[in-house]
């Protein structure tokens, strides 16, 4: 019991520093291209991560960094065009989509449950954005970026069965950075004080530290209660986003978040009972 509340405490840990990196990312993402300021995280994380777990798996974790920097491309370039509480919100669905992306890559079918819940989060993403007018650019990247979330977390399940988690960050974080640098090439280099702030602390407690703690202790947890506990997530960053920003959601936007969030609960139920009926058979 100890052990697994340890566990949960530490999903909680890394998906309530996830969330805190939304309104910090917000403040400075104007003074910089996203493009650059991921290369900076990145190029940290993979240093970071060289010292501590070595070269690790190179295949495996270009793979997974090629996915990521999908997600992180367009999760920081619409952070630009976004409020960082929506955007928190939206990029929650990652949560629900996983169960598509294990269909499709490890054939596992999707439950009337979960699907009752996927339906659930595009009506809550819907409210949440404001609706038709309301949703723009940014509300879709974060779409896309949940996408690339949801099939990096899947990918993850898939290799970390044959290699160590430590063996997946290196890579992983060194391709996300070079994919990055790439594509800002051309962009102004120019960084301030407060961009090698927000940056550092991207890289050391929400990627190295906080994708490491969702890699360590999922496993032990089970991906349904995982699912509950990274509720926390878009939690956090509406409570950091009122805390920085001063951003507050309209009663319309509040009841699409309150709509994710039963999709993410609906959704995480229905993986514990299929988990269940699984074991009865």
């Amino acid at each position: 019991m100890k052990s697994l509340q340890k566990s949960v405490l530490a999903l909680l840990v890394a998906a309530t520093i996830q969330g805190s990196t939304f309104p910090l990312q917000k403040l400075v993402l104007p003074g910089v291209s996203p493009f650059v300021f991921n290369a900076l995280r990145f190029g940290f994380a993979a240093a970071v991560s060289f010292f501590v777990f070595g070269r690790g798996d190179i295949l495996r974790g270009a793979i997974l960094g090629a996915v990521l920097s999908v997600g992180y491309v367009t999760q920081t370039w619409g952070l630009t065009l976004t409020s960082a509480s929506k955007s928190g919100f939206i990029v929650s669905l990652y949560t629900v989509l996983i169960p598509i992306f294990s269909y499709i890559v490890e054939r596992e079918k999707i439950t009337r449950i979960q699907g009752i819940a996927f339906a659930l989060s595009v009506l809550g993403s819907y409210l949440l954005s404001g609706g038709v007018r309301g949703f723009n650019l940014g509300d879709l990247l974060m779409l896309i970026c949940a996408a690339s979330f949801a099939l990096h977390i899947v990918l993850i399940t898939r290799f970390s069965r044959q290699v160590a988690e430590g063996q997946l960050l290196f890579p992983q974080f060194l391709t996300v950075a070079l994919i990055n640098a790439m594509a800002g090439v051309t962009k102004n280099w120019g960084l301030s004080i407060p961009i090698y702030f927000v940056a550092i602390y991207s890289a050391l407690l929400a990627t190295v530290l906080g994708i490491y703690l969702q890699l360590r202790f999922q496993k032990e947890v089970g991906s349904n209660r995982t699912g509950l506990i990274f509720v926390m997530l878009p939690v956090s960053s509406t409570i950091f986003s009122y805390l920085i920003l001063g951003e507050r959601l309209s009663p319309l936007q509040i009841t699409g978040a309150l709509i994710m969030v039963i999709a993410i609960v609906v959704s995480s139920l229905g993986n514990g009972l299929t988990v269940r009926e699984e074991d009865k058979a």
